[in-house]
């Protein structure tokens, strides 16, 4: 059996939603990451949050579920270099997960049907809910060096885009992978 490893992206600045997005309660009380970190741990037990440096009520939020924590000090130049600081810190394994923290309706059986993909010796891999590609996004061991490599704020949009033939598109029937939060009103939707 393969080891993924799960890498939640929560180290962005929620400009829009103007603030701490991340921290802000859902309908059942729990805070938006936190809703996000337990499905993705309920999947993959192995997974790290990459955040923000000092951001310590995150990570007491991430920690209390059991999550690795990695700051990243290069958190302002994009989500890439925080993609590329969890990969680092989890290189050993034989591919990731990729979710973000402002996700919180992804389902913990799609999470486990695109790891069963990986496992499965799938390259890349990612939901489509109506013909819309979703995420989160998995890559194989295949993908180390361009992942370290990233930067900006496309994450690895670039890649996938350049490489579409090594990505397999799982049909879901989770909307979830398509919503995000970006402004307050998105928890209300």
């Amino acid at each position: 059996m393969t080891q993924i490893a799960g890498i939640l992206l929560a180290a962005g600045s929620a400009r829009r939603f103007g603030a701490p997005k991340l921290l802000h309660a859902l309908h059942d009380g729990l805070p938006v990451a936190a809703v996000a970190a337990q499905s993705l741990v309920q999947v993959l037990p192995n997974t790290l949050a990459v955040v923000k440096p000092g951001d310590h009520a995150l990570i007491k939020v991430f920690t209390e579920l059991g999550l690795h924590i990695v700051e990243n000090p290069l958190a302002d130049e994009g989500m890439g270099t925080s993609l590329a600081t969890g990969i680092n810190a989890t290189a050993m394994a034989d591919g990731w997960l990729i979710a973000l923290a402002d996700m919180p309706w992804i389902q913990p059986t799609t999470i486990s049907a695109l790891v069963d993909r990986l496992e499965n010796r799938a390259s890349m891999v990612a939901p489509v809910f109506e013909g819309r590609r979703g995420h989160p996004a998995g890559f194989s061991s295949r993908w180390l060096q361009p992942l370290r490599d990233l930067r900006g704020d496309k994450g690895a949009r670039d890649l996938i885009a350049q490489n579409p033939d090594a990505l397999e598109l799982l049909t879901t029937e989770d909307a979830g992978v398509l919503r995000d939060v970006d402004y307050p009103h998105d928890i209300y939707r």
